[in-house]
């Protein structure tokens, strides 16, 4: 799937991140698969690795239905990380319709760094944490499939 997360609860943080191609589909999956995940609490923070998507199927009106999704409480601490001037804009977008909602608590950064910072986390989580990242099939212009080499790390045995 292109887009996953990890819980870890004992720091009361939500890891988020995507890659490749994302579709109104995946984000409504993402957001669906975090809301009934027995161990998420509105209460926690977030961080959104958006940086290795590629593109966006979304409309704005897709953007501001999502946003009226309400999954984290008004004073979590929510940073998402892009690298593209598109996905800051779209991030932008969903922050401005959450703040309506009374969610002030997003803010957009072009480096990990200052998200890092923001949520106050030392560093950025493991990627190998991510065991269900796989960026969607794509369509080249030869109309052939293309996909990203597949990065997912083996689970760690605790």
């Amino acid at each position: 799937m292109p887009a996953d997360f990890f819980i870890d609860s004992p720091r009361n943080m939500v890891f988020s991140k995507a890659a490749g191609q994302l579709s109104h589909a995946d984000v409504l999956d993402h957001m669906d698969r975090l809301q009934n995940h027995p161990a998420f609490l509105p209460a926690f923070n977030q961080l959104l690795d958006f940086r290795q998507v590629t593109s966006v199927t979304l409309s704005s009106r897709q953007v501001a239905e999502l946003a009226k999704r309400t999954i984290f409480g008004p004073t979590s601490r929510r940073a998402f990380a892009v690298s593209a001037d598109w996905q800051f804009g779209l991030a932008r977008m969903f922050g401005a319709y959450r703040e309506i909602q009374g969610e002030t608590g997003i803010v957009v950064f072009r480096e990990i760094k200052e998200c890092l910072d923001w949520l106050s986390l030392s560093s950025e989580p493991d990627h190998g944490l991510f065991v269900n990242l796989r960026p969607a099939e794509q369509v080249v212009p030869d109309g052939t499939l293309s996909r990203t080499p597949d990065r997912t790390a083996r689970r760690f045995k605790s």
